[in-house]
């Protein structure tokens, strides 16, 4: 059976089929991100293609987690292993559950670990592994740790090396970007980076003055002007799409990071959709997107 087409081609069906499944076969194999939660009520990140990958993060309750992978298209034995960024609940939260019942190991820093075994959160049946500097292999990919600036016990981001060359850094609850985070930034393909608060929202906000003092300091978290300042250079660096996450609940909206963000790469002259893709991590992903990188 053919098709007939302009010019008088034939084609075969069974090969429009094969073609077809070779463009879907090829689509499951790029890499993938898929902000699952982001925001302090959770946070968890997939990054692999629809076969393998790795959660950095479990903030969401075991079940949630399963449900925001499944929404993406994602099997839940697709995930290899769970990499912690930090101690806090926003992060853990779903961590046991989700370790115990799905036999997956968990990778972080010493100090979180250690701090992870103290508050339950780990368990004799979960494998527990230290990331280590130069980086481990799991789910097809390297992945390697980075210090940041947080009042946690020894908070780290994440630089990941895909299948298919591609780099991915994940860089959030961090007070600045110190040297070692911008050096692991810039030579991404893609950057999620916290876009937390709006200076102005904070400093006028119903928060407590210790509270709002913590969250401003160089162990609290990114705003949106420090945040959109670093873009323009990792543009400059060959970063093409960039994820802004964490974002405060009451002392920011997606639309004022998102512009004030754009603003920043557009005054630098860099042109949104051609020389890069700007994002915001949903608080909760309840339409499945995914970014192909």
């Amino acid at each position: 059976m053919t098709l007939k087409g302009k010019g008088q081609v034939q084609v075969p069906c069974h090969g429009f089929l094969n073609l077809f499944w070779r463009f879907w076969e090829g689509r499951q194999q790029m890499a993938k991100l898929c902000p699952l939660f982001s925001g302090s009520s959770g946070n968890s990140i997939y990054v692999g293609n629809s076969e393998a990958g790795i959660l950095v993060d479990a903030g969401r309750s075991a079940r949630q987690l399963a449900q925001a992978l499944g929404r993406c298209g994602i099997p839940i034995a697709a995930v290899k292993a769970v990499f912690v960024t930090h101690e806090h609940v926003d992060h853990v939260k779903g961590l046991r559950v989700f370790a115990e019942r799905n036999r997956v190991p968990v990778y972080s820093s010493p100090g979180t670990l250690c701090t992870l075994e103290e508050n339950g959160c780990l368990t004799p049946k979960i494998s527990e592994f230290v990331a280590p500097p130069g980086g481990v292999e799991c789910a097809g990919m390297m992945i390697r740790p980075f210090h940041m600036s947080h009042d946690c016990a020894e908070g780290v981001g994440y630089k990941i090396f895909t299948g298919d060359d591609r780099k991915v850094a994940i860089s959030t609850d961090l007070g600045y970007i110190s040297d070692e985070v911008m050096g692991e930034l810039e030579t991404s393909d893609l950057v999620v980076l916290e876009s937390n608060h709006d200076v102005g929202m904070l400093q006028n906000g119903p928060y407590p003055y210790p509270l709002k003092r913590r969250i401003l300091s160089d162990v609290g978290h990114l705003s949106n002007a420090a945040c959109a300042e670093a873009l323009p250079g990792l543009a400059e660096k060959g970063a093409t799409r960039f994820v802004l996450a964490h974002l405060s609940a009451e002392n920011n909206t997606p639309e004022l990071a998102y512009q004030t963000a754009l603003c920043s790469l557009t005054m630098a002259g860099f042109r949104q959709n051609e020389d890069f893709q700007l994002t915001v991590a949903p608080r909760v992903n309840e339409t499945g997107k995914i970014l192909l990188f």
